[in-house]
Order: structure tokens, then C-alpha cells, then sequence
């Protein structure tokens, strides 16, 4: 797949370090990224997670192919949380790299946003 190709699966974007395709998975928006989250890629993964139209959003970020993440994605995650959180629904992170979960630790996020293990038990009710 090429940058920004439409594939089988969803709509992919991809600019500078990272690579975000959107899907959907029983009425799940599944963001499924690839590289680094930081100051240069943040603004195509805040565009990512706008929910400003979607009643009761639900929401799974697969962070199994994430290799960085700075301050930056920490505040976009936690702005994403809140607005989905505001409009009635959730947000879950899945398979975070050992390095982002770290980070994730570090900054007391993963007691706010919901850290699953595995992309399917982050799918799951």
C-alpha cells in the first residue's frame, strides 16, 4: 500500500513517522498506527480521533506498532479521552510496546484510559 491508498481494510494516511489506518469493527472506529506519535505526527492522529460528529463514539487505538511516543501524543490521547468520554463514549488503547506502555506508566495515563493487552480484548464489552 502506498501513502494515503485506500485499502480493503480502511482508509490509510501516512505522513512524516506515522502511519494511521481507520477501520471499524462492530460499530468500533479502530485507529491502527505504525511508528512514532510525537510533536511532528501528532496533528494527523488528533485529525484521527475527531469525534465531534459521532453520537456515543467508541474508540480502540492499536499501539502494537507504535516505537515512540512523547508529551505530545500523551496530551492528544488524554484531549481524545476526554471528548469521547464528554459525547457518552470510550476509548481504549490495545497491545501498547513495552517502551509506550512505559510511558503510559510514567505519566499515570493508563489509570485514566483503558490499556488492554491484545486488540481483541480491547474489542471486547
Amino acid at each position: 500500500m502506498t501513502e494515503g491508498q485506500i485499502s480493503d481494510s480502511g482508509q490509510a494516511e501516512h505522513v512524516g513517522g506515522l502511519s494511521v489506518v481507520t477501520t471499524a469493527t462492530d460499530g468500533i472506529r479502530v485507529l491502527m498506527l505504525t511508528g512514532e506519535i510525537d510533536h511532528h505526527t501528532g496533528g494527523q492522529l488528533r485529525r484521527a480521533l475527531d469525534v465531534t460528529d459521532t453520537a456515543r463514539p467508541r474508540v480502540v487505538i492499536d499501539m502494537r506498532q507504535v516505537t515512540f511516543m512523547d508529551s505530545s501524543g500523551i496530551n492528544i490521547l488524554i484531549t481524545a479521552y476526554q471528548a469521547v468520554t464528554e459525547a457518552g463514549g470510550w476509548l481504549r488503547l490495545a497491545a501498547p510496546t513495552d517502551s509506550v506502555l512505559r510511558v503510559l506508566q510514567m505519566v499515570g495515563v493508563d489509570d485514566i484510559i483503558d490499556c488492554r493487552p491484545t486488540l481483541r480484548q480491547a474489542l471486547a464489552p
